[in-house]
């Protein structure tokens, strides 16, 4: 089997490519590396089935040949995070749609078996009800999810209109080792981590008390692998841990000083999936507890030495356009 991940140097990606590489697979990565980083796949550079190119999705006559021959698709590049995509919509609508319409095109042509999509769950704003289904009213509340979310359209309109077999996967708050050390104010993860090391107090936002469904990396490689493996196609699942759990727990597990920043407009006070249509459909499970998934962090804590530290007073210039544009919504 020949498979491809696009941003498969960046966080989530860098571990479908080792699940893939443990099965067998021949893999292909297409990566631009601007979040994304090729040292993330260090450990595998002996591994002649790997074959890493340089290109940018937005560039469809450049990745195009790459597709040739190629089994299975996994698209996970995109741009993350919330505040640049207010400040630079066009960067994210170029990559986040436009790019992935490059990507479902070669791959309609390359005559693919199965392609995985990358959704999000920031797709749904804030809720009515948790844990979330997959049915639940979609409300995005800044750039980045509305992205995200044309982006999976696509995906299931060329599934639905011209056959290609897809499954778009929406990824709750996924964390775990390789996540992004890029500059940008963004998963709380990083944001700690760095703290932490640095001696500094985790900046809280709110009281603390919010909650999200904190699913491990390894457990959403897996939902990828057995997706692409599956009969079902056009189809939508949630990705979560079973579980929602308070930033102040996250901040018990790994262990230091708080203090709280104020809470921020278009945020839901809690994520929690519903998975039981995973579940029964796929038979997938996340199986790496908060806790497992925190204590594997803090063993590979170097990792983030790099990673900026975040103060009150650089939260409060990087959120600025956060509270500016979403703050009346």
């Amino acid at each position: 089997m020949v498979s491809l991940v696009t941003g498969g140097c960046g966080f989530i990606g860098s571990h479908i490519v080792d699940k893939l590489l443990e099965e067998g697979h021949e893999v292909r990565v297409i990566d631009n590396c601007t979040t994304g980083r090729i040292s993330n796949l260090d450990h595998q550079k002996a591994n002649t089935k790997l074959t890493i190119y340089q290109k940018d999705i937005r560039d469809k006559e450049s990745i195009e040949p790459v597709f040739k021959g190629v089994d299975f698709v996994f698209h996970m590049a995109a741009l993350a995070d919330i505040v640049p995509s207010i400040q630079k919509p066009w960067e994210y609508y170029s990559s986040n749609v436009l790019g992935t319409y490059n990507v479902v095109e070669c791959a309609r042509s390359a005559d693919i078996k199965k392609l995985v999509y990358a959704a999000s769950s920031s797709c749904y704003g804030i809720p009515d009800e948790y844990p979330t289904k997959e049915s639940a009213e979609i409300r995005p509340q800044y750039p980045y999810a509305l992205t995200k979310r044309l982006g999976e359209e696509t995906v299931l309109h060329w599934g639905q209109v011209y056959g290609l077999p897809v499954i778009t996967l929406r990824l709750f708050n996924v964390y775990g080792t390789r996540s992004r050390t890029s500059g940008t104010y963004g998963a709380v993860f990083g944001v700690f981590l760095a703290q932490k090391l640095a001696g500094e107090p985790f900046t809280v936002v709110g009281t603390g008390e919010q909650t999200r469904d904190f699913t491990y990396v390894t457990d959403v490689a897996n939902a990828f692998y057995m997706a692409s493996q599956s009969d079902i196609v056009n189809q939508t699942f949630n990705v979560g841990s079973g579980g929602t759990y308070s930033v102040n727990r996250l901040c018990e597990l790994i262990g230091g000083d708080i203090i709280h920043i104020p809470k921020r407009p278009g945020e839901p006070d809690c994520t929690y999936a519903d998975t039981s249509k995973i579940e029964q459909s796929l038979g997938w499970k996340a199986k790496v507890s908060l806790e497992e998934g925190v204590n594997i962090i803090l063993e590979n804590i170097d990792y983030w030495r790099e990673a900026p530290v975040w103060t009150p007073k650089t939260i409060d210039d990087a959120t600025a356009d956060w509270f500016k544009y979403l703050g009346d919504n």
